[in-house]
């Protein structure tokens, strides 16, 4: 019989885990208390895993002679898994956070789906609603896991653009419909409704090896352009596993942390597609062996390319500039110099604010994360929806590394794959310059007509060379005018 001691004590200290999960998430919604927002989440964590340990004292008679080789492979686990994370963490570039991120999740999502395993394969799920709910958990977690290996394969360039057949829309909704089918019978033939040629283990394998399946058939048709959304949903789908897996464990801080995970990784993900005017279902079932095809609209004028230090000069003795970053700043690593270039402006008495789009980089607030990593202050970042108006006043707008979120033929190319995507209006501003290591496309594959724009010159070259031109140039201005 459990003891009551413990099972008190472990119940208190899950509570308080799921209240420092909670609040540290309430301050992660300012980027000003983000810090010590995950922190405090981190805490919840450590207490969490720590109090899990008091199970030792619940331990039945028959599991004793194993309660010291398990307490040593947890510890080993926390280990291993703590000392790559921490090594990890600390040497991984901005550029490559996405990645981490697909991984990380994808290894949330696993676990979940590990968890419902150990529960099915000992029998223990008690009842028609359990049994039900540990499926539904083991499948979500294992999607998650699996997708969120395809997301990272595409992240990092290892599969290169989306993989798309004919039929394969048809194909994956039949092997969901598969999945589905042998969970349900799992639980019919579990509770004898149904006689099963199949071992009761058997059937599981079969239906873990097809949600893992459908994971990454899902996941292998979107395109990159979508990595944002697909990484913010399979987020969601991790919490929503973990919290059906708290369910069916009967653990408070892992239902609490598990629904609080779900609910924010869903909003945020139906943010990001209306930040991008389509729908969750749109990216995630649409196009599925089509490739997709565009008209070229007609673009009148021709690129113009200039010095770094003529556009560098000219900003000095502009009144306001919008600066747009993009991925192209987070690959070229120049958001220090960006800050520096800045500050030079600020010295001369330019205004200067930074405009970000939802969906800019490759993952959730990567361009957030990006300019605080360099030290610009909040209240100088400000997102679409709050400087948008702005650009058609200001003197100089300064695209780093961006493309589809700046591209006009959003707001009038019908034929667009972009078209109705609101967009940061750059090419409104009296000047744009656009920083560009070539003439390549976006994500989206289509020529930026604000590139050809009578107001728009272009500086080709890696960002932070560029930027290091036009912090020089600004500076030698300095030097003359004190001469």
């Amino acid at each position: 019989m459990p003891t009551i001691i413990p099972q008190l004590t472990i119940g208190a200290v899950d509570l308080g885990a799921a209240f420092l999960f909670m609040y540290g998430l309430k301050r992660m919604s300012s980027p000003v208390t983000a810090p010590s927002g995950i922190m405090v989440a981190g805490v919840g964590m450590a207490v969490a895993v720590l109090a899990s340990f008091l199970y030792a004292f619940d331990v039945g008679a028959a599991a004793r002679p194993h309660l010291m080789v398990n307490l040593g492979l947890a510890v080993l686990a926390l280990a291993l898994g703590g000392g790559v994370a921490w090594w990890s963490g600390r040497k991984v570039a901005m550029t490559a956070m996405p990645q981490m991120v697909a991984i990380y999740n994808g290894m949330g999502g696993g676990a979940a789906a590990a968890i419902a395993a150990v529960e099915l394969f000992g029998d223990k799920p008690d009842g028609v609603t359990q049994l039900t709910v540990t499926l539904i958990g083991a499948l979500i977690g294992a999607v998650s896991l699996s997708g969120s290996l395809v997301a990272w394969a595409k992240l990092d360039g290892v599969i290169k653009g989306p993989l798309r057949v004919r039929g394969q829309q048809v194909f994956n909704a039949l092997v969901m419909a598969a999945t589905l089918a042998v969970g349900g019978y799992i639980v019919a033939a579990t509770h004898g409704v149904v006689a099963s040629p199949l071992a009761t283990p058997d059937l599981i394998w079969l239906f873990l090896g097809c949600a893992l399946a459908f994971g990454v058939l899902m996941t292998l048709p979107i395109g990159g352009a979508d990595m944002p959304v697909v990484i913010s949903i399979y987020n969601a789908f991790t919490g929503l596993a973990v919290g059906l897996e708290g369910f069916v464990l009967q653990n408070p801080a892992l239902m609490i942390a598990g629904m609080v995970v779900g609910a924010a990784g869903t909003l945020l993900t139906l943010l990001m597609a209306k930040a991008m005017n389509r729908s969750v279902g749109n990216i995630l079932f649409t196009n599925f062996g089509v490739a997709p095809r565009h008209v070229q609209g007609d673009i009148k004028g021709s690129l113009k390319p200039v010095e770094a230090s003529d556009a560098g000069i000219f900003m000095r003795y502009a009144a306001s500039v919008i600066i747009v970053p993009g991925y192209g700043l987070a690959v070229a690593q120049g958001q220090q110099k960006l800050y520096e270039f800045v500050k030079l402006l600020q010295a001369a008495g330019v205004s200067v604010k930074f405009a970000v789009h939802p969906v800019a980089g490759r993952m959730p607030g990567q361009m957030d994360v990006l300019l605080a990593e360099a030290g610009v202050p909040y209240d100088m970042i400000f997102q679409l929806e709050d400087i948008n108006d702005e650009f058609a006043t200001t003197d100089v707008a300064l695209v780093i590394g961006a493309n589809d979120v700046v591209n006009p033929a959003a707001r009038t190319d019908k034929s667009s794959p972009i078209f109705g995507m609101p967009i940061l209006n750059a090419d409104k501003a009296k000047k744009v310059y656009v920083v560009k290591r070539g003439e390549g496309k976006g994500y989206a594959g289509i020529v930026n007509a604000l590139f050809y724009g009578d107001n728009c010159d272009m500086v080709y070259g890696d960002a932070a060379a560029v930027l290091t031109k036009m912090i020089e140039a600004v500076r030698a201005l300095g030097s003359k005018a004190a001469a």
